[in-house]
């Protein structure tokens, strides 16, 4: 998964693990409820870590932390992993793998951008990629997946098969809503009984290059972009949306099982 001399992937309990000398095996149950796993490092070298409850063959696969100064979704996604760790609620044959800091370095400074100025979700390989200039707050890199983290992303996407994805961010200007790509407009609507935020098909601008679209509209992996309210305090955030979050993980994951 991650790009490193003497280090081969091994897959336990649904995500990838780096070890020395095994070669990759098939994905099956986890000998145990919780399992954490190295998938890489970031830039600068901070580490990129996974956490995964339960097992099955049905998984969701949740991020935070894509921007470096959305810093609610790292703590919610945090907060989600405590949660789990003190929780046996999961449906039967459901999994969820949670990356709560795709950006650790970008966490460190308070930047959206990683430590080379690219936005990390615009730097997917969405037909809609385009180039921009650097110094751009959304600018989206030399090349789809020029940046590790990126490409860590992808990789456990890959390797994962999620059948639902969750990307947790945040915005300004009372915008928070529960937007979905590809199949999950099942899924947000889900979530929006429980937190009170808008279903939206659109953020409302472009993301060239997105992972929404990549992963959502171009894979069709039903893919809900959770956006927190920017101003509000994580705690507050992780209250609105603890029930929100568990109703994801309820249910049907795809549009397409209730004939949409």
């Amino acid at each position: 998964m991650v790009r490193k001399s003497s280090l081969l992937l091994v897959t336990i309990g649904g995500v990838g693990c780096l070890q020395e000398g095994r070669a990759p095996q098939p994905w099956k149950p986890a000998p145990v409820a919780f399992e954490r796993t190295l998938l890489g490092y970031s830039v600068q070298g901070r580490p990129i870590d996974a956490y995964s409850y339960g097992w099955g063959a049905d998984p969701v696969l949740v991020f935070g932390g894509f921007h470096g100064n959305e810093k609610a979704s790292v703590h919610v996604a945090e907060k989600l992993i405590a949660l789990l760790q003190g929780n046996s609620a999961l449906p039967a044959g459901r999994s969820v793998v949670i990356v709560p800091n795709v950006n650790p370095d970008g966490y460190e400074r308070n930047s959206r951008q990683n430590a080379r100025g690219v936005d990390l979700n615009r730097n997917f390989p969405a037909a809609n990629w385009k180039a921009s200039e650097p110094g751009n707050s959304s600018h989206g890199g030399s090349a789809p997946l020029s940046e590790p983290e990126a490409q860590i992303v992808l990789d456990l996407v890959g390797e994962l098969k999620p059948s639902l994805i969750i990307s947790i961010h945040s915005i300004s200007r009372n915008r928070q809503c529960n937007n979905f790509d590809g199949p999950g407009r099942a899924v947000a609507r889900r979530m929006a009984t429980r937190n009170g935020y808008p279903v939206k098909a659109s953020i409302g601008y472009a993301t060239p290059g997105s992972f929404g679209t990549w992963a959502g509209k171009e894979l069709q992996i039903p893919t809900v972009t959770l956006e927190l309210p920017r101003p509000a305090d994580a705690n507050q955030c992780w209250a609105d949306n603890r029930g929100a979050l568990m109703a994801a993980f309820q249910g049907p994951l795809d549009d397409r099982a209730l004939g949409k």
